[in-house]
């Protein structure tokens, strides 16, 4: 069933009264009335006070010739009541109603502003409870007594000013309604017999929240008394008086519905407080204004960063007055409280300062009521302010004590890496720099971009580019280095200046892994003809590079290879070495078999003996692009065998430097390796 919420037709005419009664009066109270009845009243006031006519402390709303704001007392209102309270039904489950009853009370009303209120009530209403419809056919309705107290705080909003003869009001607010059954009530849902048919044992108070809205009239009659009346609706949440929200076989009442009601109300009004005043005496006029003045002491002076400038406000007071300063630079509070104000700036840059100049001179002493003056209209008058502040502004720009640097040379211009022994590896660095107007002495910091420089914190320093990476390879290389100065002041200010260094490098050898061999043995194993055939052999094939093979065998070796016949004869013993530079050269230039083809004439060979000033540089089995093949239990170089080895360089074809092992280099010996054919 869908609920429905009614206010009965007489609550809706009481409350439509109200408030077209409170409109007319207020239309009525504000028409203009005729121009002597002001002065009428104004002559009145003034046979009866001796006061002169028509003035007051207090703000005055004539409206052409309507009631005037506080004519009458009204700060704090006392008024009791009493009247008639509805409420309407709920159409939900037994169909609760509360009967229309009486309703009495009072309120409390304070009225700090001339048209605003707040306003305290209570009031206590009889509205007996009925549940309409019966919980079985045949049993009668369930009624009971209820009773309620209701608290209210309201803000009042009257249509005319505070003191009106006729006052009509608007307000809304909120409050606390206790539905509270009578104890006769609660005694009868707890008798057993009554219980047992009608489940009420539970029947108990129900507090709500509630809003209230509404407006009314009131009328001043005297200066203390008058009459008031109201017409107030309200809405709350329907009270279940603690009862079973759903049907249980006895009476309930649903949750979730809401109550509408209406209370229409006459009632006394006492006011309290006094009738109007006579006009306060003049206040004591303000004192003489400060003059701004200016901020001066930067005219034609150069201000250093580092060093203490001056500022000093020419503002000024009355005769005799002592003024307080206060200075903020850069918006931060200074420490400075006179005219003059001493700062030293860190930093170049512009600054800005600001004064602001305050008259602390005490105020002079409060006016007095004059004796026959009413005690209760004087309002103490306000001590005159002082002089308002007076703020200037300045800007202070300080020289930026930056150093400049008018050249940064090199000398020579142009370096050669370290690998060319012939070439010039260093070069002098030289700054020329003047500090700023400023003056103050200057450092120096030289860095570079690659290598290394000494005496770095001179005007004159000297950078080194030996210590420069270059990569092996047949071209030639050319790196610029950055040489940077920087110069810096007594106060941290820096300037910067570069210069470039060019590097060249000549074409550089290849070192490819070394060909290891096993012990008082020539023969290249699989893993050096990768090496070889695999590595070098097809690098040289572009004509960038040349072969170089440098031979050693190991202290515990013996000195010759083992001998080979040619023919029918035991051919002369070859140094081992030797026979391990001839057979690696035969690898790269055999042409047949597995063996490359690379030209003889492109082949070095030197054999060193036991000499193992070059370190080893053995390599696995598996560097090359084709898998690893294993010669020998494990993959890597023992340490046995790392110095029974043919180092393998890539020189480039246009090079005239050697690598580092080569002590005697010579041509390949062709007919010697030919005949060796391409090894097995």
């Amino acid at each position: 069933m869908k609920t429905r919420h009614r206010i009965r037709p007489i609550g809706k005419a009481v409350l439509g009264a109200g408030l077209c009664l409170g409109t007319a009066l207020y239309a009525q109270d504000t028409s203009p009335a005729p121009a002597s009845s002001t002065g009428n009243q104004d002559t009145a006031a003034q046979t009866s006070t001796g006061a002169p006519p028509s003035t007051s402390n207090k703000a005055t709303t004539t409206g052409g010739g309507g009631s005037s704001a506080d004519q009458m007392p009204d700060i704090v209102e006392l008024s009791p009541f009493g009247g008639l309270s509805l409420f309407g039904q709920v159409n939900r489950g037994l169909d609760s109603k509360l009967i229309t009853g009486g309703v009495w009370g009072g309120r409390v009303t304070w009225n700090p502003s001339l048209h605003i209120g707040i306003e305290l009530a209570y009031d206590y209403a009889v509205n007996n409870v009925r549940l309409i419809t019966p919980i079985r056919p045949g049993l009668p309705s369930y009624d009971f007594g209820n009773r309620i107290h209701n608290i209210m705080l309201n803000p009042i909003f009257n249509l005319t000013p505070r003191g009106s003869r006729v006052q009509p009001y608007l307000t809304v607010g909120v409050g606390a309604m206790d539905f509270y059954p009578t104890s006769d009530a609660k005694k009868i849902a707890r008798l057993s017999s009554v219980n047992a048919t009608y489940g009420s044992q539970n029947l108990n108070d129900n507090l709500q929240v509630a809003l209230n809205y509404g407006g009314g009239v009131k009328f001043h009659l005297s200066d203390h008394f008058g009459l008031r009346f109201d017409a107030r609706g309200f809405f709350s949440r329907n009270p279940t008086f603690s009862l079973p929200n759903y049907p249980t076989g006895g009476i309930y009442i649903p949750r979730g519905d809401h109550l509408n009601g209406l209370q229409a109300t006459a009632g006394l009004v006492f006011y309290l407080g006094q009738s109007k005043c006579p006009p306060m005496p003049p206040a004591p006029p303000p004192p003489a204004p400060l003059t701004q003045g200016a901020i001066t002491g930067t005219e034609g002076v150069t201000i250093c960063q580092g060093k203490p400038v001056t500022l000093h406000s020419t503002a000024t007071g009355p005769a005799g007055h002592t003024l307080k300063y206060a200075w903020t630079l850069n918006g931060q509070p200074a420490d400075a409280t006179g005219p003059d104000f001493t700062f030293t700036p860190n930093n170049s840059g512009t600054f800005n300062v600001q004064v602001t100049v305050t008259d602390p001179t005490p105020p002079p002493p409060p006016m007095e009521k004059p004796k026959k003056f009413p005690e209760r209209c004087w309002v103490q008058p306000p001590t005159p302010p002082p002089a308002a502040p007076v703020t200037a502004t300045a800007t202070v720009t300080v020289t930026e004590n930056t150093p400049t640097i008018a050249s940064v040379t090199a000398t020579p211009t142009e370096l050669t890496c370290a690998a060319d022994t012939t070439g010039t590896h260093t070069a002098q660095l030289a700054a020329q720099a003047q500090p700023s107007a400023c003056g103050g002495n200057l450092t120096y910091k030289w860095t570079v971009s690659e290598g290394s420089v000494s005496n770095d914190t001179n005007a004159n320093a000297t950078f080194d580019a030996s210590t420069l990476n270059f990569e092996g390879g047949a071209q030639g290389q050319t790196k610029t280095v950055t040489a940077t100065v920087t110069v810096t002041s007594e106060t941290g200010q820096t300037a910067t200046k570069t210069v470039d260094i060019p590097v060249k490098c000549p074409p550089q050898f290849v070192r490819l892994d070394d060909v290891v061999f096993a012990k008082n043995n020539s023969r290249v194993n699989n893993c050096g003809k990768r090496v070889l055939i695999d590595e070098a052999a097809p690098r040289v094939a572009n004509g960038d590079y040349n072969i170089v093979l440098v031979g050693h065998r190991d202290s515990d070796e013996r000195e010759n290879a083992a001998p080979t016949r040619r023919g029918r004869r035991r051919a002369a013993p070859t140094p081992l070495d030797e026979q391990r530079v001839l057979n690696a050269a035969a690898v790269l230039s055999g042409g047949t078999g597995t063996c490359g083809k690379v030209d003889p004439s492109r082949i070095k060979v030197d054999w060193v003996g036991t000499d193992q000033t070059s370190d080893p540089r053995p390599g696995l089995c598996g560097t090359s692009n084709i898998p690893a093949t294993k010669e020998r239990r494990g993959n890597t170089v023992t340490e046995a065998d790392k110095n029974r080895r043919v180092e393998v360089y890539l020189v480039p074809a246009n090079s005239t430097a050697n690598p580092p092992a080569v002590k005697n280099l010579q041509p390949l010996p062709e007919q010697q390796v030919k005949a060796l054919g391409c090894p097995r």
